[in-house]
């Protein structure tokens, strides 16, 4: 944390000037209809997921609920119609604990849809007991990396056939403190649940920004941005102690925002005109934890383009999917 009231005060001042800018940047009322347009939000029944689909909803996208339990996407489908009672919305089943559920998702809604303007990379879990996939994958690197990976690439080709389609992936600030262990990758010893889920969220930020170079150099119009929703209060955090929020109960307010704010970053990324491919949106209040959506930067090393290109390849080979941009 700050280490002094002057730090915190060269904190404030350099932030104040983007605080201002945001007051005439992203809100969603400004955004405007985008009748005709289809979503794909994995998670899409609880926390960000829920809050990203029912604003796609509002502004008429129609909105594919990507969630591995139909009653519980069928659940919130309700309580979105409830509130836009236009909205179309679908359910798919999407196990992303399972690539051949992965594999069945995409054929399933490539037989249905022939256009796919936004694919929000948003389920994930957070620090849980050691648990490996069906394929064997560490259960943190296998949901919030492994699987989107795939995802993604099996609708590369109709993102592509899309003008202007967007692929958001989510990340955390706790690539902050990631490294990718090429020798430990699946955890097989020495498990550190915080040090794996750090792992698969600079992953994710890898694999946006090497995206957007493959992308590029096919001269595709595709492009692939990331998020983060700063400290939000989701089922993310089931795993925490509850020792932990009792005896850190009085910073919550401080570090925290609730998830249709923790959302607003994915959002903007998603649906915001001044978006070009690489970006990545993030809270832009106390150290990046709350506050209004607006660009922000990660990391140095989630910019590495050789680690980029190393992880591509060995994700390529522990999945057994060729990912092929045409």
């Amino acid at each position: 944390m700050f280490e002094s009231c002057g730090e915190i005060c060269s904190f404030r001042k350099r932030h104040q000037s983007k605080l201002k800018s945001f007051m005439a940047s992203f809100s969603l009322e400004k955004v405007p209809a985008l009748k005709g347009k289809v979503a794909i939000v994995t998670g899409a029944n609880t926390g960000l997921g829920y809050e990203t689909a029912l604003a796609f909803a509002k502004k008429e996208i129609e909105v594919v609920m990507a969630c591995r339990t139909e009653s519980k996407a069928k659940k919130a489908m309700e309580n979105i119609q409830k509130i836009v009672p236009v909205a179309q919305l679908h359910f798919l089943e999407l196990d992303l604990m399972d690539l051949t559920s992965v594999h069945a998702f995409s054929k399933n809604f490539l037989s249905r849809f022939n256009r796919l303007d936004l694919l929000i990379n948003n389920a994930g879990i957070m620090i849980p007991p050691f648990q490996l996939t069906k394929d064997g994958f560490e259960s943190q690197m296998g949901v919030n990396y492994y699987s989107h990976f795939v995802l993604t690439g099996l609708l590369m080709e109709i993102l592509n056939k899309t003008e202007g389609a967007r692929v958001v992936t989510l990340s955390s600030k706790a690539h902050e403190n990631g490294e990718i262990y090429f020798d430990n990758i699946n955890w097989e010893k020495d498990y550190s649940k915080i040090k794996a889920y750090s792992q698969s969220k600079l992953a994710c930020l890898l694999f946006t920004q090497e995206l957007q170079r493959r992308l590029s150099a096919a001269g595709h119009n595709t492009i692939s941005v990331a998020s983060h929703p700063g400290v939000s209060t989701t089922e993310l955090g089931r795993h925490i102690p509850k020792w932990f929020y009792y005896l850190f109960m009085p910073l919550f307010w401080f570090m925290t925002h609730k998830p249709e704010k923790g959302a607003l970053p994915s959002i903007m990324a998603a649906l915001d005109d001044d978006v070009q491919g690489g970006d990545y949106f993030g809270p832009i209040g106390f150290r990046e934890m709350k506050g209004p959506p607006a660009k922000v930067k990660a990391r140095p090393h989630a910019y590495d383009e050789d680690l980029a290109k190393r992880l591509w390849e060995v994700t390529e080979e522990m999945t057994g999917f060729k990912f092929e941009i045409n």
